[in-house]
């Protein structure tokens, strides 16, 4: 059975990640080539270094200690699932709040964990003020259409932070 739980730091720990299956086999991504969005073959496997592991560990207890959001599902006191959002606003009327994870063990992945996170994560920044959540997406084709299923659609703004960092990620938004 799945347990959601509103994290604090304390839950952000050493070995947190142990049996969390991050593997993700992309074949297909979505690619805007002259202004129009394409599916291209690309195929790789996405995965984490333990490197990736303790920056990931740093960046939600950064984002917790600044008042932001993680929420975690576990499964026999795994981590299987979380998604965290920042506390800091953008956009022209400071209408955004970012979600900066949203990541579901590849055991568990199409079983609604997803979505339960992502329902979760929206609810918190509408309870902060925001009028939208935004999303720098993975590009591949299933992760495009999970969020598509959620209801985003493509970032009227885009937080050029992002953009620079995953030129390849899809930066859509949510409407709170």
């Amino acid at each position: 059975m799945i347990c959601y739980k509103s994290c604090c730091a304390e839950d952000i720990r050493e070995g947190l990640f142990e049996g969390f299956l991050r593997r993700q086999n992309v074949t297909k991504c979505w690619r805007k080539e002259n202004g129009e969005w394409t599916v291209k073959d690309d195929p790789f496997i996405d995965d984490w270094s333990e490197s990736d592991r303790r920056a990931l560990l740093v960046h939600l207890r950064e984002l917790l200690a600044a008042g932001g959001f993680v929420c975690a599902a576990f499964d026999q006191g795994r981590l299987k699932g979380f998604a965290s959002v920042s506390p800091a606003w953008f956009g022209a009327g400071r209408e955004y709040l970012d979600l900066t994870n949203l990541h579901v063990s590849e055991d568990l992945r199409r079983n609604g964990v997803g979505r339960t996170l992502f329902l979760t994560a929206a609810q918190w920044a509408k309870r902060k003020g925001a009028k939208k959540l935004y999303i720098s997406a993975h590009s591949a084709v299933e992760s495009q259409a999970f969020y598509r299923a959620m209801g985003c659609r493509e970032a009227e703004v885009c937080n050029q932070k992002h953009v620079e960092e995953e030129p390849f990620d899809c930066q859509l938004e949510y409407l709170l």
